[in-house]
C-alpha cells in the first residue's frame, strides 16, 4: 500500500505553526490550531455576479472587480449607469448623451467615456464625459467622431485606440485630447488593456483580426498574436497582465507582456461585453440575448491551504 510520502515526497509534520511557503500537495499538522491543513491549487475559472438591472449590450465603463461602473449600451435608455459593489448593481446617475459601443476607462469614482453611437438620426458622436463617484460631467470632445471604440488608463491619463470610423490613438491629461502614434494595424471591436504609457491593444476589425500591438506613449510595436481571430470583445488588466474576453467567436485569453495563452471560457458566450478589474480578477457583465444581464467574476489560478478540524 502507498504512503503519502512514497506518493508526495512529504512527511505529515507536526509543527507549531503553517509553514511560509508549503508546496501544493503538502500535508501536515498544526498543533496550535488543532487542525490537518493541505496546500491544493484552486483552478481559474469564471462565477456568476449579480445581474445588472437593465440588460445590454455594447456598454463600458472601468474600475475592479467589487467596484465597477458601467455605463451606455444598446438596448434600453442609452443613458443608463449603474455601480458593481462585488454583489450587486446600483442604479446612478446617467450619462448626459446616452450611446452604445462607446469607450470607457477609470475607476468607479473617476471615470471616463468617450465616442459611441448615439441613434441613426445622430450617428456616432465625439462627446466624452466624466464620473465623480456622483454625477457625470460634459468634457472636452474627441478631435473625430467615432464608435466601437476601445481604450485604456484612467480619468486623467487615458488612451483611446481603435475606432470607426477614427482609428486614431488619442491621449488624454484629464482635460484635452492630444494625437498619439498611429497603430500599424488600424480596427475597431478589438480589446484593450493597461495603460497610456504601457497598453496592449488586440483583435478587431471587419475580418476578426489577430494582431496584437504594443504602446509604450508614443509609438506602437507588433507583438505575438491572439491563438483566435475575433472582434466584438473586451479586456482588462495591465500590459503585463491582461485577459481579454468574450466576442466573435467567443473566447478568453490571457497576456503576460509576450504571449497569449487560452483561459477558461465564459459560462455565457457574449460580444461586447463591459469589463473592469485585472488579469487576475477581472468582471464581465451585459451582451445580447441570454447574456445581456449577467455578470461573471474571473479568478487567476491559485495556491490555497484548507484545514481540517481534528476532534
Amino acid at each position: 500500500m502507498s504512503t503519502y510520502r512514497a506518493l508526495k515526497g512529504y512527511n505529515v509534520k507536526k509543527v507549531d505553526s503553517d509553514p511560509t511557503n508549503p508546496q501544493i500537495g503538502q500535508v501536515w499538522y498544526n498543533d496550535t490550531a488543532n487542525q490537518i491543513k493541505v496546500r491544493t491549487q484552486v483552478v481559474a475559472a469564471w462565477a456568476s455576479g449579480g445581474n445588472l438591472n437593465t440588460g445590454r449590450s455594447a456598454l463600458q465603463g472601468g474600475g475592479t472587480q467589487t467596484a465597477a461602473i458601467a455605463a451606455g449600451g444598446s438596448a434600453g435608455p442609452k443613458t443608463f449607469s449603474e455601480e458593481y459593489d462585488g454583489s450587486s448593481w446600483t442604479e446612478g446617475n446617467n450619462l448626459g448623451t446616452g450611446r452604445d459601443t462607446l469607450g470607457g476607462v477609470g475607476t468607479q469614482t473617476a471615470a471616463l467615456v468617450f465616442g459611441g453611437y448615439i441613434d441613426q438620426a445622430n450617428g456616432n458622436t465625439v462627446n466624452v464625459e466624466e464620473y465623480n463617484g456622483t454625477s457625470w460631467s460634459e468634457q472636452n470632445n474627441l478631435p473625430a467622431i467615432t464608435a466601437q471604440v476601445s481604450g485604456c488608463g484612467t480619468q486623467t491619463a487615458g488612451l483611446k485606440c481603435q475606432g470607426s470610423p477614427d482609428a486614431g490613438t488619442e491621449e488624454y491629461n484629464g482635460t484635452a485630447w492630444t494625437a498619439g502614434g498611429d497603430l500599424n494595424t488600424a480596427r475597431y471591436n478589438g480589446g484593450t488593456a493597461g495603460t497610456q504609457t504601457a497598453a496592449v491593444t488586440c483583435g478587431g476589425g471587419d475580418n476578426a483580426s489577430n494582431h496584437s500591438e504594443e504602446y509604450n506613449g508614443s509609438s506602437w510595436t507588433e507583438g505575438n498574436n491572439l491563438n483566435q481571430s475575433r472582434k466584438n470583445f473586451s479586456g482588462a488588466g495591465s500590459q503585463t497582465a491582461a485577459i481579454m474576453f468574450g466576442g466573435a467567436p467567443v473566447a478568453v485569453e490571457q497576456y503576460n507582456g509576450t504571449s497569449y495563452t487560452v483561459a477558461s471560457d465564459l459560462a455565457i458566450g457574449r460580444t461586447f461585453p463591459t469589463d473592469a478589474g485585472t488579469g487576475s480578477l477581472a468582471l464581465a457583465a451585459g451582451g445580447p440575448d441570454s447574456a445581456a444581464a449577467s455578470t461573471e467574476l474571473f479568478s487567476e489560478a491559485a495556491a490555497n491551504t484548507q484545514s481540517l478540524e481534528v476532534s
